[in-house]
């Protein structure tokens, strides 16, 4: 007798061939998805802001003939970056424009610093490609020069790990390690804190600018020896914290610790240029609180959900297909033979037709055979 291959059949098929195909989506998807995206988003559009409070030259006072420092001066130091070309799928270019000033005065006399960075970084790294070389603008009537550099800035790695990295200084112009402090919390978001200390660095080795070293009388500067010229030299130094959500490498908030002097030697500071502690204001920490969730929940969605919810019903499908598959098999109703089948009456008892070539005798139409007249006439 036959068995049925109709829709008892097609269902199990259909079911196996999801289950199998929700595994393989089940286990391509971190492989495939999760890389693509643990790669800096090419649309960075981002504003950091850090306020403190600290000390200033005035520098309309020394070109008076007297070094003056201003304390208790509202600084507001504050990052623009955004990305430029040559961007694409393995590499992305940012540029940041970085201001410093005092609140207290306005327009041009308030400024302090204004630095302009452009440096291409591979996108999974962050590490800078120097192809092409970065640039820094320091002055807007002067050219942009070319820097290379070997070290982060603006963006940890994906996966950031508990270990130093190399870290590079804009200021001045040298890469040195950021090192791996501590694990602790902002606003509830796991982060590493890292720190790097930047020892005295001669600005005018670094940037050829007349105000990184100055020869003014003695009683300008106002140290000993009178009208006798007194060469000064610029000199930097920072200490840079920085705190870090591991699995974007988004730099949830940071600090410098600015100090910029006049001085005969580095051991010297004869006229405070810059002192002051500038941490992110609260609302940049919020918003790189937020960016850092973001990513964090599409890796989680795309690295964790969604191949756990496919993984599931892959096999919730596959063992529903095999097990109706098993069920139908041996479950098949018997299909009517084309000679030979089950002839019932109306009562529900049937005898069985007759098989070709023979006769059913117990037929109302039985068949009369003549018989020969054998009387003779």
């Amino acid at each position: 007798m036959a068995e049925r291959s109709g829709p008892s059949r097609i269902l199990p098929c259909i079911l196996v061939g999801l289950g199998a195909f929700l595994l393989a989506i089940a286990i391509l998807i971190p492989t495939y998805t999760v890389g693509k995206l643990e790669k800096t988003p090419l649309d960075l559009e981002v504003t950091t802001v850090a306020t403190g409070t600290g000390s200033v030259l005035n520098s309309a006072a020394l070109l008076g003939g007297k070094a003056q420092v201003d304390t208790n001066v509202p600084i507001v130091a504050q990052r623009y970056v955004t990305t430029q070309d040559p961007s694409d799928a393995d590499i992305i270019t940012v540029e940041a424009g970085q201001t410093v000033r005092r609140t207290d005065k306005q327009g041009d006399t308030g400024l302090l610093t204004a630095t302009l960075d452009r440096v291409t970084l591979d996108r999974v790294s962050s590490m800078p490609t120097n192809d092409p070389v970065g640039t820094v603008q320091t002055s807007s009537d002067q050219p942009a020069e070319e820097v290379s550099r070997d070290g982060l800035q603006y963006k940890f790695p994906f996966n950031t790990e508990q270990k130093s990295y190399p870290y590079f200084d804009l200021n001045a112009r040298a890469t040195k390690d950021i090192d791996f402090v501590e694990e602790t919390e902002i606003n509830g978001l796991k982060v590493y804190h890292f720190q790097q200390t930047i020892d005295p660095v001669d600005l005018s080795k670094v940037v050829n600018s007349p105000t990184n070293k100055l020869s003014l009388p003695a009683d300008t500067w106002g140290v000993p020896g009178g009208a006798t010229p007194i060469t000064m030299t610029r000199w930097y130094t920072n200490v840079r914290d920085l705190w870090v959500e591991p699995k974007t490498g988004v730099v949830v908030k940071g600090q410098e610790q600015l100090h910029q002097y006049y001085g005969r030697n580095k051991d010297a500071v004869d006229v405070e240029v810059l002192k002051v502690t500038l941490p992110f204001d609260e609302a940049t920490i919020e918003y790189q609180v937020q960016q850092a969730r973001d990513g964090m929940d599409k890796l989680s969605l795309f690295g964790r959900t969604v191949p756990i919810v496919a993984g599931v019903l892959g096999v919730i499908a596959l063992i529903a297909g095999i097990f109706l598959g098993l069920r139908g098999g041996k479950g098949g109703t018997p299909a009517r033979a084309a000679h030979g089948g089950t002839n019932q009456n109306p009562s529900g008892q049937g005898s069985p037709e007759p098989a070709p070539g023979e006769h059913d005798w117990t037929s109302d139409d039985t068949q009369v055979i003549p018989r020969p007249d054998l009387r003779k006439d």
